[in-house]
């Protein structure tokens, strides 16, 4: 047996939801890491007292006691595991893993039984469920009745509400209240906010970005209290799971992020981040509430009675040493600025972007904490307005998308190296770069990132074509610009763009010439070629309806005959997922099975022919009438377009004088003599007896032509 033991898809309940992970066993500790929060829950192998195999809802489950009285329990294992963490719980710890049953009966009257943070009720000595202690958030005591209200989480479609027990007089000890003890035994253990005492330090009008607002921040020893004009929080120091401090680019004021899960609440709105805003040049002297034994037993030096310096400085201490947690901070990035972050937009609003040792966090509305773990993959995109800035995109494991867009240009080099050099997936990197990276990407991630993209090649290739006739011709020097942040846009000339200093009233004309000369060979690349006369749609060719039907593939044969195997295998499977679902097994079909269907098809389409040369024979499908006056009809259109066309270029070649309106013929009878009039109205006759016979010829010649 090796030295760890591992297990994905093991479940934690965390009031009242199923959040997953990862369990590992070792010789040296038990470690939980949540998949949701990346949070991490160690467990030191000495410290270990009890361990029970019991079977749950979702399978079986192990329960982990320590000597300090902290109680873990973790679900999702199968049966065969029960072997192998026996054996190892009996090399390693110095606790034996036992089978404990639980109480299925569904009694609702037993014993209640408290056993550090939690309380268990148990029917003839078997647990029947078990109420985790610091998920209560207040008790209430009646006559022999016991109340016990719970926190709410949002992730649950079903959460529990309260819990009462009866609990009955005593006889034997009539000192003591039954209800009462019961209640303070629950009280003692249970997450109840309660400000009673005196604050340990208390922060004065702070800025608040989220919530927004000035609160004072009271700092309790188990909570911190944000009292605002208008909304007050309560917020347990068990919900906070990182705190940041980042600087904001103008070096002047920096965040305190504290990062909650669960998140406080305001109506609807979820909090899921308190972000405080702090000025550099702003000093405090605080002064704790606590004698200075008790400063120096309860924090071990992190803090001291009397302590001064920068305010933001003097919060952080604080908080860091109340949470007991690590404050992070950003690492060797360093931007095109000089900063530690990137300015760029979100959701429609402008804040900045922190690049950390182990993740991205964006502040400050909304904000956003993005671990490298839960990453999949990031994209470089072209910004969507102007090429003076791109986007950058992060994918997550879950499907979600971020977009972080209007960064600038110059930004892109920087950012590109961070994220290569913590070997994240870019998802447009270039074939040859990915070839040559092949030996840096993670055994966990996807097999598609090593497959040739085709795609791509084609793009390249169709880029290439388009490069080749741009050369040939040096006035079309033009051509669409690559995204590439690190040129500048004085590279680029303007297709007009002219030296005013070269054109001087006291320059000679060959010079001017020649600068003529230039501006027309650029004018001339912009010649627009002429429209050509477009060609008279094909009319569609109609469908005989009473011809013999088409013959169908090998391919839909196949179908046919298997639709009804792949339902009955499927049930409730859509139509197009059939469709999916048949190619797929189609390609996997071997040679030999789709020669059965290739000849069935191949009958099919010899059956087709014969009948529709009989169908032909027979005088069907005579439907060729129509077509013929159609394109008579077209002829005619085009020969008095060509006519009317010339008719206007010869009346331009005789002036205004051979031109003669027909009003003005009317009105002319005096002025005019007879033969003009008979000689006007040969001419007339003439014409339309021409149009006429045109008309005649060009149906037939497209005929011949066709």
């Amino acid at each position: 047996m090796g030295d760890t033991l591992e297990f994905n898809e093991i479940y934690q309940e965390v009031k009242g939801s199923w959040n997953d992970g990862r369990l590992r066993f070792s010789k040296q500790n038990v470690v939980y890491k949540s998949s949701k929060t990346g949070k991490v829950d160690s467990i030191p192998a000495a410290e270990l007292n009890l361990a029970q195999w019991r079977r749950v809802c979702l399978g079986h489950g192990i329960k982990l006691g320590t000597s300090s009285g902290l109680v873990y329990k973790y679900d999702g294992f199968r049966d065969t595991d029960l072997e192998k963490i026996s054996e190892f719980f009996k090399a390693n710890y110095k606790v034996e893993l036992s089978e404990k049953d639980m109480c299925v009966k569904g009694w609702n009257w037993g014993t209640a039984k408290f056993s550090g943070p939690l309380l268990s009720f148990d029917v003839n000595d078997n647990t029947a469920f078990e109420v985790p202690l610091s998920n209560v958030s207040q008790c209430a005591t009646g006559k022999n009745e016991v109340t016990l209200e719970f926190h709410q989480n949002d992730d649950t479609e079903v959460s529990l509400m309260e819990v009462r027990f009866y609990v009955p007089p005593s006889q034997s000890d009539e000192r003591q209240d039954p209800v009462e003890a019961f209640a303070q035994s629950v009280l003692s253990k249970a997450d109840v906010i309660q400000a009673t005492g005196d604050a340990v330090c208390i922060f004065k009008e702070l800025q608040c970005l989220t919530p927004r607002g000035r609160y004072d921040i009271r700092i309790y020893p188990t909570f911190l209290h944000l009292h605002g004009k208008t909304f007050d929080y309560k917020i347990p120091y068990t919900t906070v799971l990182r705190l940041f401090l980042l600087p904001h680019k103008d070096q002047r004021q920096m965040f305190f992020v504290i990062s909650l899960d669960p998140p406080i609440k305001q109506g609807q709105t979820r909090y899921h981040f308190l972000i405080l805003l702090f000025s550099k040049e702003e000093d405090l002297s605080l002064t704790l509430n606590m004698s200075e034994e008790d400063v120096e037993r309860r924090f071990d030096g992190k803090l001291s009675k009397n302590m001064s310096g920068s305010l933001y400085e003097m919060v952080s201490r604080v908080m860091k040493a109340l949470v007991n947690r690590k404050i992070t901070v950003p690492g060797n990035f360093q931007g095109h600025s000089g900063a530690q972050c990137i300015t760029c937009s979100y959701k429609a609003s402008s804040g900045l972007l922190y690049p950390l040792e182990r993740g991205f966090i964006y502040v400050h509305k909304p904000p956003v904490h993005l671990r490298f773990e839960e990453i999949s993959c990031v994209n470089f995109a072209r910004g969507t307005t102007t090429t003076r800035s791109f986007d950058f995109e992060i994918e997550t494991k879950q499907g979600n998308q971020y977009t972080f867009s209007s960064i600038e240009r110059e930004e892109y080099g920087k950012l590109f190296d961070f994220v290569n050099a913590k070997k994240l997936n870019i998802k447009n990197r270039g074939f040859k770069e990915k070839k040559g990276m092949k030996g840096n990407i993670d055994e966990y991630s996807d097999s598609d990132e090593d497959q040739h993209d085709a795609y791509l090649e084609r793009m390249k290739a169709e880029g290439k074509i388009r490069e080749e006739g741009n050369d040939s011709d040096e006035s079309d020097g033009e051509s669409d610009e690559s995204f590439n942040p690190g040129e500048e846009d004085d590279d680029i000339a303007e297709e007009y763009d002219s030296n005013a200093s070269a054109s001087d009233s006291s320059d000679e004309e060959g010079d001017s010439d020649n600068e003529s000369a230039k501006k027309k060979k650029v004018k001339k690349a912009k010649v627009v070629k002429e429209k050509k006369e477009r060609k008279p749609r094909k009319e569609k060719k109609q469908k005989d309806k009473g011809g013999p039907k088409r013959p169908m593939s090998a391919y839909m044969l196949w179908l046919n005959a298997s639709r009804e195997h792949i339902k009955s295998e499927n049930p409730g499977i859509s139509i197009t997922e059939i469709s999916k679902k048949a190619g797929e097994m189609w390609r996997q079909l071997g040679k030999e099975e789709k020669e059965e269907w290739d000849t069935k098809a191949a009958e099919a389409k010899r059956q087709y022919d014969k009948a529709k040369k009989e169908y032909a024979e027979s005088g069907g499908g005579a439907t060729s009438s129509p077509k013929k006056e159609s394109k008579k009809s077209a002829g005619k259109k085009e020969e008095k377009k060509r006519k009317s066309a010339g008719g206007d270029k010869d009346k331009e070649r005789g002036g205004n004088d051979s031109f003669k309106s027909k009003e003005f013929i009317e009105t002319s009878e005096e002025s005019s003599s007879d033969s003009d009039r008979k000689s006007k109205a040969k001419r007339k006759k003439g014409s339309d007896d021409e149009e006429e016979e045109a008309a005649s010829t060009p149906a037939s010649s497209e005929e011949e032509s066709d």
